[in-house]
């Protein structure tokens, strides 16, 4: 067995979408390689109407698969073939835009005025870039929930994972995607197939993602006073860790405990075209999809 290294712990970084919504951002719009076949992840975190009710309104996707995660409040979906729904706490969406698909997603608080969630951009091989837009909207109910001796809980949105298989199939980056708690002071080993790129996004306590009997963190390189020092630091709120090749992952919760996203997929290794939420191949490609915009042919016919 040989232990993922972590490659990078980054701060996930404050960002306006939508309509104007305040969200953080994991990763998205750098390197397309860096989380292959990955694209982008956000985490949408409000505590008043204020940060997040403008919401999403309609905008086209194409070439890639969004992932919606809601564990507070609600969001409403429609979309350009006449599906709706309502996503509550705990909820999952799958959308594949394949061909192209016009949606929006409006969100509203819990009784609090709280809202919380999470997207992630899947990317599509070529093969699959014009396949037929589908849904697959998960309620939470139907997600496995495992509880450890230890009293680590880990809920399984997609892949397996200690014997249990998540309710979303069918997609094209091969994910693993569990939704993890650790409790104070607890070492965990995760097995990831060495296949797989995989990353996690602690959003609540704290841990160290390394071989450490003591969670003392994981050596990072900072900037301090102006000087590029190491010093040694737990992974906490709003972190994305990106995990170099392994077999599995290693992690020691804090004080507090923790509660991260531990996700990985099969890379796609494809020559990357983006603009916006659009995201093809080759610079044709996606000049294609932006002249079909223009001129009312951007949604295609089922096949």
């Amino acid at each position: 067995m040989s232990i993922r290294p972590v490659l990078s712990a980054n701060q996930a970084q404050p960002t306006l979408e939508g309509a104007g919504v305040k969200l953080h951002r994991g990763f998205g719009f750098h390197d397309p390689k860096a989380h292959d076949p990955f694209l982008l992840f956000d985490d949408f975190r409000g505590e008043a109407p204020d940060d997040y009710i403008r919401g999403f309104p309609w905008h086209p996707h194409r070439g890639i698969e969004t992932i919606t995660y809601v564990l507070e409040g609600t969001v409403e979906h429609g979309d350009s073939l006449g599906n709706r729904g309502t996503l509550g706490a705990g909820d999952i969406q799958w959308m594949t835009a394949g061909s192209g698909i016009m949606h929006q997603e409006m969100p509203t608080g819990n009784a609090k005025g709280q809202m919380h969630g999470f997207q992630l951009w899947g990317n599509l091989p070529s093969s699959l870039k014009m396949t037929d837009p589908r849904y697959q909207d998960i309620p939470s109910m139907e997600i496995p929930e495992i509880t450890d001796d230890d009293g680590t809980i880990v809920r399984v949105v997609a892949g397996e994972f200690w014997g249990k298989r998540g309710p979303v199939d069918g997609i094209a980056a091969d994910p693993q995607y569990l939704d993890v708690t650790i409790p104070a002071g607890v070492k965990k080993t995760f097995k990831i197939d060495t296949y797989r790129k995989a990353f996690a996004y602690v959003f609540q306590g704290a841990a160290a993602f390394a071989d450490a009997s003591r969670p003392s963190g994981v050596l990072l390189e900072k900037e301090v006073m102006g000087q590029e020092v190491n010093i040694r630091d737990l992974s906490g709120n709003r972190t994305v860790v990106r995990f170099g090749s392994g077999d599995e992952v290693v992690v020691q919760a804090g004080e507090e405990g923790v509660r991260f996203l531990l996700i990985s997929g099969a890379p796609i290794e494809e020559p990357v075209a983006w603009h916006g939420p659009i995201v093809m191949n080759t610079p044709e490609e996606l000049q294609q999809a932006m002249a079909d915009l223009r001129n009312g042919t951007f949604i295609k016919p089922a096949h």
